[in-house]
């Protein structure tokens, strides 16, 4: 970690900053022999990965429960819960492997406020009950949407961490968006007080109709 990375993690872990060290240590170790992340990727583990998701926590309201759809090597969804403990996080990931570390990891660390499901998006509908969806790295926003909005259940809203093109993926979903109920989309930037590049979010407000 250099030094500005220490100082940007210990203002969104503060207290809790040794627990997201200890994340980041199951990340660089197992995380990599286990295939969930790539060897390259260590020197970035804390800018380009984990500071990148944990910010997306400004976006979120105290003690909502979150539901992250693919999480993988628990990006956003561990780092949300590192650094909010008041929030409850249900972390969708369909492969076995991943599973089961995740479920380590929550162990290792003590986390009381994930939950981890082993299922498909769509087929945890109906099962999860969230007023936010997180997504990164899943697919296109297009692609995105109807895995993740249904889980809403007619209302709240997805948080998909997403790149420069947030804009034109944006326009490309339009019709998807609309058909879903989504009645606000907006590109967000969250940590731009914190991080030297900031995290591009784009929101979908979901109401029922």
């Amino acid at each position: 970690m250099t030094a500005e990375e220490g100082v940007a993690a210990g203002r969104i872990f503060g207290d809790r900053l040794e627990l997201a060290r200890r994340y980041v240590g199951h990340l660089a170790t197992s995380g990599i022999e286990r295939g969930l992340i790539g060897p390259r990727e260590v020197p970035r583990l804390w800018n380009r990965h984990v500071l990148n998701c944990a910010v997306v926590a400004e976006l979120i309201d105290h003690g909502a429960k979150v539901a992250d759809v693919g999480s993988g090597a628990g990006l956003p969804g561990l780092c949300l819960a590192i650094a909010r403990p008041d929030l409850y996080l249900t972390l969708i990931e369909p492969l076995e492997r991943r599973v089961t570390w995740l479920e380590e990891v929550v162990m290792d660390l003590g986390l009381d406020n994930v939950e981890i499901i082993r299922s498909r998006a769509e087929a945890a509908v109906g099962k999860v009950e969230c007023s936010v969806v997180t997504a990164r790295a899943v697919s296109a926003l297009n692609t995105l949407l109807p895995l993740t909005i249904p889980l809403l259940g007619g209302h709240g809203e997805l948080l998909a961490i997403k790149g420069r093109s947030a804009a034109e993926e944006i326009d490309k979903a339009a019709k998807v968006i609309k058909k879903l109920g989504g009645v606000q989309t907006d590109v967000l930037v969250a940590g731009a007080e914190i991080l030297a590049e900031p995290t591009t979010v784009v929101r979908v407000k979901v109401a029922r109709r």
